[in-house]
């Protein structure tokens, strides 16, 4: 369902948009706080530069929104229909979704915004291998 070529794959990974051979990330962990957000400055395989300018991931801020809203709408859902609490619990439990999650969110959010503007090459895919 998920392989290389996919720009589902590249997201949710956080692999290199054109080869999707290498992690954008020097830390795969988004939960080592300090380096959540420190990338590559390029790919190793591919070469493609991931910060196209130097303000670039500012519009990841607006995904980032979007992909809190269906983070805090699941556990919305998951609270109070699902186990049926009240709203006062339910506001509680997608505080602390969000608190939880915000790296995820972050590296999520960045790397739905870098894949909006570049694609999978699978020439340069093939060639990076040789």
């Amino acid at each position: 369902m998920l392989k290389k070529g996919n720009k589902l794959y590249s997201i949710l990974f956080g692999n290199c948009p054109k080869c999707h051979r290498e992690s954008m990330y020097q830390n795969r962990n988004p939960y080592h706080i300090s380096d959540t957000l420190k990338m590559h400055d390029r790919c190793r395989h591919c070469g493609t530069k991931y910060k196209i300018e130097p303000s670039f991931f500012y519009g990841s801020m607006y995904v980032s929104y979007a992909v809190g809203i269906a983070f805090a709408f699941a556990a919305f859902i998951i609270s109070n229909l699902f186990f049926g609490s009240s709203l006062i619990v339910s506001f509680i439990c997608i505080v602390g979704t969000l608190v939880c999650f915000m790296p995820v969110i972050m590296r999520l959010s960045r790397n739905i915004w870098i894949n909006i503007f570049m694609s999978y090459d699978p020439n340069l895919a093939n060639k990076s291998k040789t």
